[in-house]
């Protein structure tokens, strides 16, 4: 049993509510849209009007830029969850955000980054250590391809803690 949503009939009632949403938290342009879509009667020619009435105010505003998302979304998931390029590029893609000003942002933000090093220091982050057994370094092969580490790095971080190069030879099938 789910509650029934308010439905915003003028644009004034739309905007109002659109900047309470970022307000809370910021929002990529397709993400917003979704919400709206939700609140006003998308299914009408009108409602479909008043969304994006309100979207270009917003983006008149500077309240509402996917360059800016981007770019910030990036950086924070860089700095505090320590992911990887592939993983942040993916998360963007869902949240609606389009391939070149993704690019451009992703890529702004990880042109000083070394990825090994986030890679270790996300293994840090998660408390993860030198696998003991074959079973282990499977696990920590996966995790990293999760948080978006590209199969070479993976590899040389194992390679320094002496996983043997079969194991190694069967990671290879599972990465690509």
């Amino acid at each position: 049993m789910g509650f029934a949503r308010r439905k915003y009939e003028s644009e004034s009632e739309l905007y109002e509510y659109a900047v309470g949403v970022l307000g809370r938290r910021m929002r990529s342009v397709a993400e917003l849209k979704r919400l709206l879509r939700q609140h006003a009667d998308a299914d009408t020619e009108i409602g479909r009007t008043l969304i994006e009435l309100v979207i270009r105010r917003l983006k008149d505003q500077g309240y509402l830029n996917d360059a800016q998302y981007a770019a910030s979304y990036s950086a924070f998931r860089r700095d505090n969850e320590k992911f990887g390029r592939r993983r942040i590029v993916t998360e963007l893609k869902i949240k609606g955000v389009h391939g070149e000003v993704l690019e451009k942002a992703v890529d702004s933000v990880f042109s000083e980054v070394n990825e090994e090093k986030q890679a270790r220091a996300y293994l840090l982050r998660k408390r993860l250590q030198k696998p003991k057994d074959k079973k282990q370094a499977a696990r920590i092969f996966r995790q990293l391809v999760r948080a978006g580490f590209t199969s070479k790095t993976i590899f040389a971080i194992l390679r320094k803690w002496d996983i043997e190069e079969e194991t190694l030879t069967q990671f290879e099938g599972e990465s690509e």
